[in-house]
């Protein structure tokens, strides 16, 4: 048989397998030195045979070896990938403010999809778009700032997804850069992705990835952006969730507020001065008995002492309802007000200058009031101290007692409507009740915008998000 030589001194390299011609050199250089140092020499059918099925073996190696890499490329993104929307996600779960959810998806799609730079934009009424959030791989000053507004010029990607409301991808775009980048002379991107942040039904903005490299995005980038415009859309509804239910109770507080106003009106202009002419009459008719009917004298003197009690409790409950006290002198007066009547000893120190917003003051009447009345009900306590002060533009209410303790929003004792009043004006309400160790009862209460009326709080919290 024809004795054939096969060279092993050139560089092993087949092209797009260089895993698979790296592991054919290391084989044939195995054998190599049992030939020659420069060839190997094949003498029969055997030999033949045993290198064939060794470059076979080779070339299926280094296929698989290259089908490995591939699969734990891709595993590695899908792990980058769900960890990004973790993070995304447990933001979200826990009602981070918007803003703090739009700066991670930001950030998290332009790392994830290997960009230059991230945008989320907000589609306006008047057809232009706001910046809401942006990340730059090059860090240092903010390429497009957030709030800053443009007009959906060109062939940029988030002009093409408001109509179309779906994945766009724009390939060669440096003539094209956004306006925001132009205005703000950041470098020009060659290429970008966009994907629409839907919510309702509607494109209410988008997501837009760039980068300033040749090349085009990997062909799952849209569907990489779709996880986190998604995470966006839910972080946009639950926003407008809160600002809904923010100012339906804040309508409810203010129409109970108004309720409470009419109905002291009534009684004040109504049952009480009728009490008060029936109050007369029967002193007058006191004075008109004979002097020989004493015992009629008698019971027209116990029935105006009935209608004098009736008279100071129906007033007793008219102030409980909406206090004069408060709509003339203010808080602290009220407060006072309130001590001198409480069944214990109340220390009262406010330290307020001037007047507060109505709802403010009510609110915070009502919360003392309540813990008032509780402390004498319920704790067995024999003091109470109460604190109102204000600090940074907010109203601080404490009220303690040295009671049994034990307090519970839950225990029927009416503190989980003041609750809701105080959270429907944008305060807080804490609850430290430890049993045997008193109670204290905290509350704050914003005096800036979260004041103003729930239309008012729906239309600036969608505004902002």
């Amino acid at each position: 048989m024809t004795q054939g030589r096969v060279d092993v001194r050139s560089r092993y390299w087949v092209k797009g397998q260089p895993t698979g011609t790296a592991i054919m050199a290391g084989l044939l250089g195995t054998v190599a030195p049992y030939a020659g140092q420069h060839s190997l020499g094949i003498t029969g059918s055997r030999s033949a045979v045993a290198l064939a099925a060794c470059l076979l073996t080779a070339a299926i190696v280094g296929r698989l070896a290259v089908r490995l890499r591939r699969s734990a490329q891709v595993s590695a993104q899908l792990s980058q990938q769900q960890s990004a929307l973790r993070q995304v996600a447990t933001l979200v779960a826990r009602s981070a403010p918007p803003s703090t959810v739009f700066e991670a998806v930001a950030r998290e799609t332009g790392l994830l999809c290997g960009a230059d730079l991230a945008c989320l934009a907000r589609f306006e009424a008047y057809g232009g778009m706001r910046g809401v959030a942006t990340w730059s791989r090059r860090g240092g000053p903010d390429p497009s700032p957030v709030g800053a507004r443009s007009a959906l010029e060109g062939r940029e990607a988030a002009r093409q997804v408001r109509p179309t409301c779906g994945p766009v991808r724009i390939e060669d775009v440096e003539d094209t850069t956004a306006a925001i980048a132009r205005k703000a002379r950041a470098p020009a991107m060659r290429s970008s992705v966009g994907r629409p942040i839907v919510v309702d039904g509607e494109a209410w903005g988008a997501i837009v990835v760039s980068k300033e490299s040749d090349g085009p995005f990997p062909a799952n980038t849209e569907s990489q952006m779709a996880a986190f415009a998604d995470l966006a859309a839910i972080a946009v509804e639950n926003a407008r969730t809160h600002a809904e239910l923010t100012a339906s109770r804040a309508r409810v507080v203010t129409a109970a507020d108004g309720a409470r106003r009419r109905i002291e009106r009534d009684l004040h202009d109504g049952v009480q001065q009728r009490l008060v002419s029936l109050l007369l009459l029967l002193q007058h008719a006191q004075l008109t008995v004979p002097p020989d009917l004493d015992e009629l004298r008698a019971r027209l003197r116990d029935v105006a002492a009935g209608v004098t009690g009736a008279f100071d409790e129906l007033r007793e409950v008219a102030r409980g309802i909406h206090p004069a006290v408060l709509a003339h002198g203010g808080l602290g007066p009220a407060l006072r007000a309130l001590a001198r009547r409480s069944a214990l000893p109340v220390d009262v120190e406010v330290r307020l200058r001037g007047r507060l917003p109505e709802r403010v003051e009510v609110s915070a009447y009502y919360v003392v009031s309540e813990a008032l009345t509780n402390a004498a009900k319920h704790a067995e306590a024999s003091t109470v101290t109460v604190t109102v002060d204000t600090d940074s533009g907010v109203l601080r209410v404490r009220v303690q007692d040295d009671g049994v303790g034990g307090a519970a929003f839950a225990a029927g004792t009416g503190l989980v409507g003041l609750k809701d009043r105080v959270e429907a004006l944008g305060g807080r309400m804490v609850l430290d009740s430890p049993p045997m160790a008193g109670t204290t009862l905290s509350a704050e209460l914003p005096l800036g915008p979260s004041g103003r009326t729930g239309r008012d709080q729906t239309a600036a919290a969608l505004r902002r998000h």
